[in-house]
């Protein structure tokens, strides 16, 4: 399958990669020229311009963007939406607020160019090796879509979630979910070491790692971050946030539903700002051992 690959960041690259080894053909556009040429070495067509990226591929067009959140993305919609025809698609595989894509989507049907919001999860490593993936929009440009989607993502990592906006909507409450699931599991190590046993927490994390009920990939997550220094003491304790929490808990106000767990957890970033102790040092190990997440290194 051909499809144009439009910002090729630390997700993006990865991606791209993954669908060239996959047998995809794939027409790339960064900024970063340095990249595009990086990937073109790796059998990808490189683009100079979304113009150029644009004219290499055969209608119905289907482009992916990787791109920041926000104003990037309206961006790039509005360069590309002169180069599209009826029946094109575009794909927003970022971290975009589900509204600004129902937004998206009804700007881009009004000419007849499919809009889907993709909500990617897996960090770096599933975006290299196999992603989980939530997609709205309509249907039939999800069914189109789909021969990528299998391609990019392990084995029932991928789901239509519906109309416009839901894709997002997912993945935005899946990393409300992920706030709590690492704020609980910093808790957890920050008591073990406070307590009267001289506990080797690597040790610890490596046995619940295994068989364990909160087993899972974070806590294989954990045993890494622990290797490299057991009591995490290479980083500060504050937490940055990318949004998706304080989404989360403004669609719970919304809607009335209560998460004081999410929510919770969302204003102990906060304070992690102000304060320090090791729970704050292994939210912020995990969000670098999965997503590459930038973290303050102590002097």
């Amino acid at each position: 399958m051909k499809a144009g690959m439009v910002g090729l960041g630390k997700m993006g690259f990865n991606m791209a990669e993954h669908l060239l080894e996959c047998g995809h053909d794939l027409v790339v556009y960064d900024l970063m020229e340095e990249r595009v040429a990086d990937l073109a070495a790796k059998g990808a067509v490189a683009a100079a311009s979304l113009q150029e990226l644009a004219g290499m591929l055969d209608a119905p067009r289907l482009i992916w963007l990787m791109v920041p959140a926000g104003d990037p993305v309206d961006r790039t919609i509005e360069q590309l939406l002169p180069l599209l025809e009826r029946g094109d698609s575009v794909v927003d595989g970022g971290n975009s607020h589900y509204k600004d894509s129902e937004r998206r989507a009804s700007r881009l049907g009004q000419d007849g160019v499919n809009f889907l919001d993709a909500g990617t999860s897996g960090g770096l490593e599933g975006a290299r090796h196999g992603a989980c993936i939530m997609v709205g929009g309509e249907k039939a440009a999800y069914d189109a879509l789909e021969p990528l989607l299998k391609a990019l993502c392990v084995e029932n990592g991928y789901g239509y979630m519906g109309r416009s906006g839901s894709g997002h909507f997912a993945k935005m409450v899946h990393n409300g979910i992920e706030y709590g699931m690492m704020q609980a599991m910093g808790e957890g190590f920050n008591l073990l070491d406070a307590s009267r046993y001289d506990f080797d927490l690597e040790e610890v994390s490596r046995v619940w790692a295994h068989g364990s009920v909160i087993r899972g990939w974070l806590m294989e997550l954990m045993v890494q971050a622990l290797q490299k220094d057991p009591n995490l003491a290479y980083l500060k304790g504050s937490i940055a946030d990318s949004g998706e929490g304080r989404w989360t808990v403004e669609a719970a106000l919304e809607h009335e539903v209560s998460i004081p767990v999410i929510a919770a957890s969302l204003f102990s970033r906060y304070r992690s700002r102000s304060d320090e102790n090791l729970s704050d040092r292994a939210v912020a190990a995990l969000r670098h051992e999965f997503g590459g997440h930038a973290f303050i290194i102590k002097p």
